[in-house]
């Protein structure tokens, strides 16, 4: 589900409602076992689909970083989220590598 490689964390799983809530679940163990003045990159380069959802656990995965003093960034988001994001008006709010 969520693999790590080097400095990131590669999604290796559809981003669908199908699976959102274990996907929060995985993301944000994650983020808290990393250093509290570190950053975290999730590499969505696996996600083949994503659906809105999608951005639901983006943002709640960036609110568990805030609250934990670390940075988050997406790198090589699918166009599908890209394009869910720039039509609900928030692609300005997802920090991309």
């Amino acid at each position: 589900m969520i693999e790590q490689s080097g400095a990131s964390l590669c999604v290796t799983v559809p981003m669908l409602i199908a699976n959102a809530s274990s996907l929060l679940d995985a993301g944000r163990g994650c983020i808290k076992a990393a250093p509290r003045t570190g950053e975290v990159l999730f590499d969505l380069s696996a996600v083949g689909e994503a659906d809105s959802s999608a951005l639901t656990v983006a943002f709640a995965w960036l609110r568990t970083a805030r609250e934990s003093g670390i940075t988050l960034r997406f790198s090589h988001p699918p166009a599908s989220m890209i394009s869910l994001a720039e039509l609900y008006g928030v692609s300005d709010f997802l920090p991309l590598a």
